[in-house]
């Protein structure tokens, strides 16, 4: 772990496994309660010279901290396999990500704004950091998710302490040893553990913000356990995503988009397509070649060059997608692709496209977080937004046609934080991303996204002799 820009070793250790062989990687430091007050002590400690840093200082740390973790790239990306279990192009992909991230959150200047300028009077607003804030990250984009949370809270002068999912902590653990002596002692501050670390960050009365990402129970409880000290939260949290696609749409084009949008990182994704509304004159085509495409993907270890698709991540949410699949086949759905659980060692299950099902069904109303997709036909243009819309879930959206124009109409319809035409999960650093509904709270990303980790304060001068 790292408090205070230091290595802290611990006695106590957890087990990480490898989903794709369930043999362990390496064993994880438990932090105690006394981790998490030096952490919060270490950082207030460093948070008034941080804040008063200019920001091309604090830009140019993230800048030599980006190209960090550059160096480490091959490593780290190797490392995600192992702890999270999607292909190593995927995980290339996501050590890319966390630079970009990093690299395009810290170009983002936060100034003061001049709200009037008058003869004798001077209103400026000015957004002060909050202090200590932490993040909390989920185990499907762990690199990700940490590199542009720190981010986000270092670049407006802020210390922070990081906290991984138990599942997937050594590549941020990594992370907090390669922003050692990159950032002043105490800016940056990495715990790991098991139950109840999450709960002790959350609730501690140093921590003026947490920045969340993970399930929508979980969030509810951050911001229970948070009310006693009106602590600040950005949580983003579940989705289950619709598309829609029309009667115009060409499937050969958008056939491939609308699968990989599914089943990206093998489902385990906030902002997967989870339901796909496509109209009745369409319907087959659209279910077919998905059925299609699902049969030609191979499912196994990330570190197989074969491998399109990895495991789920950890055996709860195996067990958890498997009850969605026996679900299915007791209320009468079809698998015309997938719906198997393959044997041997490693937490698989095939690519699947599900017909036959509808609102009331689980895999309809709830978010399976797997690779099911559930395909449903809609009539009318009203039909399939308000199918979509009913949900309590609003995190994104997407309509898919030939008329963009068209599309962008009905796109805007859709309850969501986001609403995509002819792409969906496209996201970036200078794009604020957030959930409506039970999807989350504020946003995350962007200038909106960097201003969540500040207070405005208003200075407000008479200009006139005192």
């Amino acid at each position: 772990m790292t408090i205070n820009g230091e290595a802290v070793a611990t006695d106590d250790h957890f087990e990480v496994i490898n989903p794709a062989t369930e043999a362990v990687v390496a064993a994880a430091p438990n932090a105690r309660r006394e981790h998490v007050a030096s952490a919060v002590e270490a950082a207030h400690k460093a948070a008034p010279s941080w804040s008063a840093t200019p920001y091309e200082a604090r830009r140019d740390a993230l800048y030599a901290f980006a190209d960090r973790i550059a160096e480490q790239r091959e490593a780290l990306a190797a490392l995600l396999v192992a702890e999270q279990g999607k292909p190593l192009a995927s995980a290339e992909a996501e050590v890319k990500s966390g630079i970009d991230y990093v690299t395009q959150l810290a170009a983002i200047r936060i100034d003061d704004e001049t709200l009037r300028d008058s003869s004798g009077q001077r209103i400026m607003l000015r957004h002060r950091p909050l202090g200590v804030v932490s993040g909390i990250t989920a185990w499907n984009y762990p690199i990700q998710l940490a590199a542009s949370k720190l981010a986000m809270a270092v670049a407006t002068g802020n210390a922070t302490i990081i906290k991984p999912s138990p599942y997937t902590p050594l590549t941020t653990l990594h992370l907090g040893e390669l922003g050692r002596g990159v950032f002043p002692k105490g800016v940056l501050n990495v715990l790991s553990g098991l139950d109840p670390l999450g709960e002790w960050i959350v609730s501690h009365p140093g921590i003026a913000k947490v920045g969340f990402t993970g399930s929508g129970p979980t969030g509810q409880a951050i911001m229970r356990s948070g009310a006693d000290n009106l602590k600040r939260v950005t949580l983003e949290l579940g989705g289950n995503d619709a598309a829609i696609v029309l009667d115009d749409v060409d499937v050969d084009r958008v056939a491939q988009a609308l699968f990989d949008s599914a089943f990206e990182n093998s489902g385990q994704l906030c902002n997967a397509i989870k339901r796909l509304y496509v109209h009745e004159s369409r319907y087959y085509e659209v279910v077919g070649k998905l059925a299609e495409i699902a049969r030609g993907k191979t499912i196994g270890d990330g570190m197989d060059p074969a491998t399109d698709l990895g495991p789920l991540q950890n055996r709860n949410q195996y067990e958890r997608v498997i009850g969605f699949l026996d679900d299915i086949r007791a209320t009468g759905g079809e698998f015309v692709a997938g719906g198997k659980v393959p044997e041997g060692p490693g937490y698989f299950i095939e690519p699947s496209i599900v017909t036959g099902v509808s609102e009331g069904s689980r895999i309809v109303d709830e978010e399976p977080f797997g690779p099911i997709l559930p395909v449903l036909s809609f009539s009318t243009i009203d039909e399939a937004v308000e199918r979509a819309n009913r949900t309590t879930f609003g995190l994104g959206g997407s309509v898919w046609s030939s008329d963009w124009q068209r599309a962008e109409s009905i796109a805007r319809r859709l309850e969501t934080g986001t609403a995509w035409v002819n792409q969906h999960a496209a996201l970036e650093p200078s794009i604020p991303s957030g959930g409506a509904k039970h999807s989350g709270v504020g946003v995350e990303y962007s200038r909106l996204g960097l201003l969540e980790y500040t207070v405005p304060q208003i200075i407000n001068i008479n200009c006139g002799p005192g």
